[in-house]
């Protein structure tokens, strides 16, 4: 079934949406990593801290619009980018034109 009240896919997006409805596409993950990316999930998914922080206007607009750019809401992202971040998995790009210090 296809949502309606999303993005709008491209051609290539709606190739593939339309070969997995049709169940042309099979999976290539072996059982052990399908575990692997269920028990990931399960440990990032538990939510169990609350944390306020303070953003100005302009970073916040920034996250929404990502957000909804992403399709998810603008919480999930920050605490995604969070989480990839304290994982080693994000990093930051040198700035182009500055100069390290």
């Amino acid at each position: 079934m296809r949502k309606t009240d999303g993005p709008e896919l491209s051609a290539g997006e709606l190739e593939i949406l339309e070969s997995y409805e049709r169940g042309e596409l099979v999976s290539v993950a072996t059982p052990e990593e399908i575990a692997r990316v269920r028990a990931a999930a399960r440990a990032t998914a538990i939510k169990d801290k609350r944390v306020n922080i303070r953003l100005s206007s302009a970073d916040l607009a920034d996250i929404q619009t990502r957000a909804l750019e992403e399709g998810i809401p603008y919480q999930t992202l920050i605490a995604g980018v969070l989480h990839k971040y304290v994982s080693g998995r994000l990093v930051e790009r040198p700035r182009r034109g500055r100069r390290a210090s």
